[in-house]
């Protein structure tokens, strides 16, 4: 099967470690393995990916899971319709609080709720999360409320672009934030912050970032579009493997993408993980890129989303649920056409190396 190059596409990411899948399949050819040129497009924050992908300067994204559901409703921006096939990963975020909370006492959600009905009258605290209708909102709310804590009441919630969490919990302006690594190591190895929780811990099993596309492109790059997701579904059997660790750490570290010291991006990726004030873990699947039915674009993790967008007033009510969980935003189509593609490219081949993936 002749793979023959196309157009340049152009893919953004945010320089955060859960990138590595498309970082991955850069620096290892995969993309070039199936007739892609692929010219990859670092941003500062996931409004410009949205944007970039709403108004056609990016052509896919490494994206938050919700943002396909956020464009099509509307959410904060122009009206889009925004699929994906792919999920590229699972967990990889941390919520983080501020040193001077734990010299109060602090040491989780009821005891901080403590700290707030000490300080209430005085001070409001504030909290950063990544996106309004991120996972990252709904993991620190959901964190916040088993402490007896209501997140619309009694604290206050700012959206912040990833690279600028640390610096503004160093400053004072935030006394914790939900956000995807490095920036929860980089607080905790600085000593301006801690880690209570990691998303594994907190929701083991929710969807983090996916591959976006705008439903047009789709249609009128079907072939491409089928391509970049095998490719990517490749480098996330890539980075999901043990052995695979320190090759991504030491490509991740370089200025061209996180531009971060190895020793900290190793801690989420083979662990053990610092969560600061002498407590040290293993986390088993800190990071979750694939295995069982991670990478598929399923009505489940559609679902999960979806009941968080509702709980946030974002959905209105439950039939609009059912309608958008079912398949027109979370592509199984387009993830299965790929996994087919990748079977039928490798029986080809006849590449006994080829990446083991579970049978179309």
């Amino acid at each position: 099967m002749a793979l023959h190059k196309s157009k340049t596409l152009r893919l953004g990411f945010v320089p955060l470690i859960d990138c590595a899948p498309l970082v991955m399949a850069q620096e290892l050819g995969l993309f070039a393995k199936y007739g892609l040129n692929v010219e990859l497009l670092r941003q500062p924050g996931w409004a410009t990916i949205r944007d970039k992908i709403l108004y056609g300067d990016l052509d896919a994204a490494h994206a938050l899971a919700v943002m396909p559901f956020a464009a099509t409703l509307g959410l904060g921006s122009i009206r889009a319709e925004c699929v994906t096939g792919l999920v590229l990963n699972l967990h990889g975020n941390a919520i983080t609080l501020s040193r001077e909370l734990r010299q109060r006492g602090v040491r989780d959600a009821r005891t901080l709720r403590s700290e707030i009905e000490r300080c209430r009258g005085n001070k409001t605290f504030t909290f950063g999360v990544v996106f309004q209708w991120s996972s990252h909102n709904f993991l620190v709310r959901s964190w916040l409320a088993s402490g007896g804590i209501d997140p619309d009441r009694d604290v206050r919630i700012v959206v912040v672009p990833p690279s600028a969490m640390f610096m503004n919990l160093k400053a004072g302006n935030l006394d914790g934030y939900c956000v995807g690594e490095p920036w929860s190591s980089i607080a905790v190895e600085s000593g301006e912050g801690w880690c209570p929780i990691v998303s594994a811990q907190l929701a083991p099993g929710h969807p983090e970032k996916v591959l976006m596309v705008r439903r047009d492109f789709t249609e009128t790059h079907s072939t491409e579009h089928v391509r970049l997701v095998a490719a990517l579904l490749e480098a996330c059997a890539f980075c999901e493997k043990a052995e695979s660790r320190q090759q991504i750490v030491e490509t991740l570290a370089s200025p061209a993408y996180l531009n971060a010291p190895e020793e900290i991006l190793r801690r989420s990726l083979s662990g053990p993980f610092p969560f600061g004030g002498q407590r040290t873990e293993l986390v088993p699947d800190f990071h979750r890129f694939a295995g069982d039915d991670t990478n598929e674009p399923s009505i489940q993790k559609a679902q999960w989303i979806l009941e968080h967008l509702l709980r946030l007033g974002a959905i209105q009510d439950r039939t609009a649920i059912r309608t958008l969980a079912s398949g027109a935003v979370f592509r199984v189509d387009i993830y299965e056409e790929a996994r087919k593609l990748i079977h039928a490219n490798t029986a080809e081949q006849d590449n006994p190396d080829a990446l083991e993936l579970a049978p179309a």
